[in-house]
């Protein structure tokens, strides 16, 4: 999924962002023939033009930022997929790393419609046609699968079955991937609760209100591993990952702009030498052990 950004410091406490162990990726995002020399240094010489700042490229994402898409709430180090991602595709396009500029793009704010202040925005952003109205995607740069959150204490823990999993009481952001999910696939007999923001969805879980979440895999793994918890005691667990539905991350940019066609050169590149797949094996390569559940 990652349609929503975590900001749960305040409601479960302070929690060090590190790389987790016992995760689940999407491990390539997808061999691709690799682009002509050709289109790869045409790109290269139109990119100054292209750019929203003249030799700079401009790259938006959230603040904060978490693992494992960033580290240490620092998308200019390099650390994490999404950050390792876009310096690939500014090398990739002859842009040196000293020229990336970060800028702060909340997430809810990033697909309505407008003029933008960036290049394009990273930032766990799904493709849906709908979004696809008001700005422009790339190509995938990370294939994404639903996961179910709970508490170690529900009985959704062992009994998931599709039958079974219609009879819980799940709850989502309101715009998520996640709850579009949880109606168009899990089809519960009880409407989901809907809240405003993540950290309110996680409360709810966190006291019972509800019974699961619906949220991307590597967001969801982090969540369980290291967020929800009192004291030191981790109370929820990763129940399980859904197969994919052909859900997956685009990098997104203003709509229309021909900086994209230049991108997915790049990306392509990326993908048919192997680095996507590198990188999503370095920074998301330990998540392997979540079991596929049916929906």
């Amino acid at each position: 999924m990652r349609t929503v950004r975590l900001t749960l410091a305040a409601i479960l406490g302070a929690s060090t962002l590190t790389t987790l162990t016992a995760f689940s990726a999407s491990l390539p995002v997808g061999a691709t023939q690799a682009p002509s020399a050709s289109s790869v240094a045409a790109c290269k010489s139109k990119i100054p033009s292209l750019e929203h700042t003249r030799g700079t490229l401009t790259v938006a994402t959230d603040d904060p930022v978490y693992t494992p898409w960033f580290v240490n709430n620092k998308p200019f180090n390099g650390k994490g997929y999404e950050s390792a991602v876009a310096y690939a595709l500014a090398k990739e396009l002859g842009v040196a790393k000293s020229h990336v500029k970060w800028v702060v793009e909340p997430f809810n704010s990033s697909y309505v419609p407008g003029p933008k202040s960036f290049d394009f925005d990273i930032n766990e952003i799904s493709y849906t046609a709908a979004r696809a109205q008001a700005v422009s995607f790339s190509e995938s740069y990370y294939n994404v699968q639903q996961s179910i959150i709970a508490l170690k204490t529900s009985a959704i823990v062992t009994k998931h079955s599709p039958k079974e999993l219609k009879n819980y009481l799940y709850g989502d952001q309101i715009g998520t991937t996640g709850l579009a999910y949880i109606n168009d696939h899990i089809k519960p007999t009880k409407p989901a609760n809907v809240y405003s923001t993540l950290d309110q969805a996680v409360l709810a879980l966190k006291t019972g209100r509800i019974d699961a979440i619906i949220i991307d895999t590597p967001t969801g793994q982090f969540m369980a591993s290291s967020q929800i918890h009192s004291g030191k005691k981790l109370l929820a667990t990763q129940v399980g990952q859904f197969p994919s539905v052909g859900e997956h991350y685009g990098l997104l940019f203003p709509k229309g702009n021909p900086l994209v066609s230049c991108v997915n050169v790049a990306l392509n590149a990326l993908k048919a030498n192997g680095t996507l797949a590198e990188l999503q094996k370095k920074w998301l390569g330990i998540y392997v052990n979540v079991p596929v559940i049916k929906p």
